[in-house]
């Protein structure tokens, strides 16, 4: 993994019954490379991005051909990539003989079907790196944003469609622009989609992230049930979709898109803070 998670995140028990779910275990001779540093995602090719589970032996990341960090038996690792395929960050390579369990981009979807606890878990994990990561930036002070931040969105406006109509018991709230929605710090009861105009994400007073239709906040706060981790404002006239832990949590284990795109999102996030530190 690109960290070493928290014990109260990762657990190799939901780990190895999701990729034995999915995938069968492989061998791997010692110097054999499982992907290479910016490494491009090849999601239309023969040979599709994977994530592993390391079975048996030890595995070395690398960036800029030093070792930054060995992986044992348990460990997930290149689990970005089949999620949002971006270029991969470091290196892998086989540091003695391993079993392993590899799952391309398909594979992780189906296994999702069958075990969707380990969704929750992995969104979990990156979680906990966001917060670390946004806690080195305000030490660094370099939570400064760009000028003009895109607006990103998680769901297409059909997806969206179908959340307003089948996913909460809740009608759609209005915020005039201006207007504060949720404050860093407080506790979260519900997450947010976004059905019409635009909001401002910050941390520590800086504007971290713009979110358009289709954009979500305020899931950290469900998953972990821990304060939330940013606040929001308006930007402009806007109309949210609220989501309770119940209802996300039923989406998590029953529609596998929704849980592969709030991964995406996270994933995508993280990458963008990690990014800052460099």
């Amino acid at each position: 993994m690109d960290s070493e998670p928290a014990a109260s995140r990762y657990s190799p028990a939901v780990a190895l019954e999701f990729f034995k779910a999915a995938g069968r275990p492989e061998k791997v001779a010692a110097g054999s490379a499982f992907f290479s540093e910016n490494e491009k995602a090849r999601p239309l090719l023969l040979k599709r991005d994977k994530m592993y589970l390391l079975l048996d032996g030890e595995v070395d990341l690398m960036a800029r051909r030093k070792v930054i960090g060995t992986l044992r038996k348990g460990q997930i690792f290149g689990e970005m990539a089949p999620i949002t395929h971006a270029p991969r960050s470091a290196a892998a390579v086989a540091r003695t003989p391993c079993r392993v369990i590899a799952l391309d981009d398909r594979q992780f979807q189906n296994g999702l079907r069958q075990k969707p606890g380990f969704a929750l878990m992995l969104m979990s994990v990156m979680i906990g790196r966001l917060r670390e990561t946004t806690a080195r930036l305000a030490a660094a002070d370099a939570l400064h944003a760009e000028a003009a931040l895109e607006a990103a969105s998680v769901f297409d406006p059909k997806r969206l469609a179908q959340l307003a109509e089948g996913l909460s018991s809740d009608p759609p709230v209005y915020f005039d622009r201006r207007k504060p929605i949720v404050q860093e710090g407080q506790v979260g009861l519900r997450m947010y989609a976004v059905l019409e105009g635009t909001v401002t994400v910050s941390v520590g007073g800086e504007a971290v992230e713009r979110l358009g239709p289709g954009g979500v906040f305020g899931e950290l706060a469900l998953i972990e049930q821990a304060p939330r981790a940013a606040s929001v404002v308006a930007e402009t006239d806007c109309s949210l979709l609220p989501l309770s832990r119940d209802a996300f949590l039923l989406m998590v284990k029953t529609n596998t898109d929704f849980a592969a795109s709030l991964l995406a999102s996270l994933a995508e996030r993280l990458r963008a803070l990690t990014a800052r530190l460099k």
